[in-house]
C-alpha cells in the first residue's frame, strides 16, 4: 500500500528501530533472556534497581552491535561509551535508561532497498546499544510491573527521514529484517517484541525544504499495524495543516490496531528533556582493528549471497529461492537438509510446496516453521529412492511436524513401503476393472476421465503403497487389451 501523497503535500518519516540482541543474559548482568518466562522470573537485584551492584558489560553485545554496523554499511567507532538518559515510567525501575549518546557503536550507515523495481539508499544516523525497559501489564484498573525484560541487551537503528511512502518504509523493514536474522545478531520476531519500530512522521508542502512538525507512533506491533498507522498520521497531518482552529504539536502518539486510528500519549521530549549525561560506573571501551576483522570475516552467509549461490551454483528457480531466502528459518531448514541429502531440487520442492502448505494450515508464521532436518532428509531420500510414494511421503510429513516421528522406523513398523511388484498390481488392476464393467465400458466409449477413478479404486487396494506411475501404465495397458 502507497502511503498518502497527494499534489501538494509531502510525507517525511525517519525510522527508530529496537532490535533485541540474540544474547543468552541482560546486557549489564547475568539474568537469561527467556521471551516466555513467568514475570519478574528473570530479574536479580542489578536489573531491578537495587543499588549496590554495579553494572558489568555483556561482551557478546558488543560483538552483535559490530556486525550490526557491518552489515548496514556502518562505520565503527573505535571508542564507546555509554550514558545515563533520564526520564520517569513504573517500568523504569532506576529513573534512567542506560544507552549511548555521546559516542554510539556505529555511525552513517546505509541500506539499499527496492520498491517497484526502484532502488532507494536509505541512510543511518547511528546505531547504539541500550538496555530495554520493563512492561507494565494492565488489569482492569490495575497495572502490574514485570521486570523481566528490564536490562535485555537492544540496537536501536536510526534512519535519517529519507523514507517517503509506507512501501519504502516496509521495504526497509524487512531489509532490515533480513540483515539482522541472517547475521545472527536478532531473531526479529515482531509478534514477540524483539523487533520493533517507531514511526517519526511529519508533512511539508511540495518543493519546501523545511520539515514539518514531527510526530512519533508507538506501539505497531505487524507491519499492516504499521502501514495503517502511517496513513492514519499523514492524513490527520493534512487535515490539521488545512484547519484554521487546530495546529499540530510535536508529541508522542500511541497506535490502537482496534480503532485503526493514533491518539495522544505525551508531548515529544528534546535531547534536553533527557539530561544525558556519561554513565561513571560504566568504563569507556575500546574496540579493536582485529575484533573488527575477526568479525567481519566470520560473517555467516547473507541472503543476497545465498540467493546467488541457489540459482547459479545450484540451478535452482528463482522465484523458488527467493520464497527460501525471504526467511532465515526456512534457509536453515534448507541448509541443513540438504546437507543430510544432497538433492537441491527435491529439498526446495518439499519446502516450498510442502512444508510450507502445512504450516499455511496451522496459520503459523514462516519464521515458527521447525523441523527435525535429519527426519525430514530421511523422508525426502525415501520418496527420492522410491521406498515410499509421494502421497504416503506427504502423510508422514505432516506427521513428522506434529509428532516428530522417526519416517523410517514408522515405514517399516506400518507397512508402507511402496509395492513394486508389477505381478501383484497387475492383479489388482484385473480385479478392479471386473468390478467396474460399466466404467471400463465408458473408457473404450472414448472418455478419458475415467482413468482417475480407476487409478484411485487401484491405489486405495494397494492401500495407497504403489508407484502411481506404474499403476497408471498397467491399467492403460490393460484396458487396451479389451478394445
Amino acid at each position: 500500500m502507497e502511503g498518502h501523497r497527494n499534489m501538494k503535500y509531502e510525507v517525511v518519516m525517519g525510522l527508530e528501530v529496537h532490535i533485541e540482541l540474540s544474547c543468552n543474559s541482560k546486557l549489564f548482568c547475568s539474568c537469561p533472556v527467556k521471551f516466555d518466562a513467568l514475570p519478574n522470573e528473570n530479574t536479580c537485584p542489578a536489573c531491578v534497581g537495587l543499588p549496590g551492584l554495579p553494572p558489568v558489560l555483556n561482551k557478546h553485545a558488543v560483538e552483535l552491535g559490530i556486525i550490526a554496523g557491518l552489515v548496514t554499511n556502518s562505520k565503527i567507532s573505535r571508542n564507546i561509551s555509554f550514558d545515563k538518559k533520564s526520564y520517569f515510567y513504573p517500568d523504569l525501575p532506576t529513573g534512567y535508561q542506560i544507552t549511548q549518546f555521546f559516542a554510539p557503536i556505529c555511525k552513517e550507515g546505509h541500506i539499499e532497498i527496492e520498491v517497484g523495481g526502484n532502488k532507494k539508499t536509505i541512510s543511518l544516523k547511528q546505531i547504539h546499544i541500550e538496555e530495554d525497559a520493563g512492561k507494565l501489564v494492565h488489569q482492569g484498573s490495575l497495572s502490574y510491573i514485570d521486570l523481566n525484560r528490564a536490562g535485555v541487551p537492544l540496537i536501536e537503528v536510526v534512519s535519517n527521514p529519507d523514507f517517503r511512502t509506507s512501501d519504502e518504509v516496509i521495504a526497509y523493514l524487512e531489509k532490515l529484517r533480513s540483515l539482522m536474522t541472517f547475521a545472527d545478531v536478532s531473531d526479529c520476531k515482531l509478534q514477540e517484541g524483539s523487533m520493533r519500530c517507531d514511526v517519526n512522521i511529519s508533512v511539508r508542502e511540495e518543493g519546501e525544504e523545511k520539515l514539518g512538525t514531527r510526530t512519533e507512533i508507538k506501539n505497531m506491533s505487524s507491519f499492516r499495524s504499521i502501514i495503517a498507522a502511517i496513513d492514519y498520521e499523514s492524513k490527520r497531518h493534512i487535515e490539521v495543516l488545512e484547519s484554521n482552529t487546530e495546529r499540530l504539536i510535536q508529541e508522542t502518539r500511541g497506535w490502537d490496531d482496534d480503532l485503526g486510528e493514533t491518539f495522544s500519549m505525551r508531548q515529544k521530549e528534546s535531547a534536553n528533556d533527557y539530561r544525558y549525561f556519561p554513565n561513571p560506573e560504566i568504563m569507556p571501551v575500546f574496540i579493536s582493528e582485529e575484533l573488527i576483522d575477526s568479525l567481519r570475516n566470520n560473517l555467516p552467509e547473507m541472503a543476497e549471497e545465498k540467493l546467488i549461490r541457489m540459482t547459479e551454483e545450484l540451478n535452482l528457480p528463482l522465484t523458488e529461492s527467493k520464497q527460501i531466502v525471504a526467511s532465515k528459518s526456512l534457509s536453515d531448514i534448507f541448509d541443513l537438509t540438504l546437507k543430510r541429502y544432497n538433492n537441491p531440487k527435491e529439498v526446495l520442492n518439499w519446502i516450498v510446496v510442502e512444508l510450507l502448505s502445512i504450516s499455511r494450515g496451522d496459520n503459523k508464521s514462516v519464521d515458527d516453521i521447525t523441523i527435525d532436518t535429519k527426519r525430514f532428509a530421511d523422508l525426502i531420500e525415501m520418496v527420492d529412492k522410491k521406498t515410499i510414494n509421494r502421497n504416503v511421503g506427504k502423510r508422514l510429513l505432516v506427521q513428522l511436524v506434529e509428532d516428530n516421528i522417526d519416517p523410517i522406523s514408522y515405514v517399516k513398523e506400518n507397512n508402507l513401503s511402496m509395492i513394486s511388484d508389477t505381478l501383484s498390481i497387475a492383479l489388482i488392476v484385473d480385479d478392479v476393472l471386473n468390478q467396474n464393467p460399466t466404467v471400463v465400458k465408458e473408457y473404450l466409449e472414448g472418455s478419458q476421465k475415467v482413468i482417475g477413478f480407476l487409478i484411485g479404486q487401484i491405489m486405495k487396494k494397494l492401500g495407497g503403497k504403489a508407484d502411481p506411475k506404474i499403476v497408471n501404465q498397467l491399467l492403460i495397458e490393460h484396458l487396451e487389451v479389451l478394445r
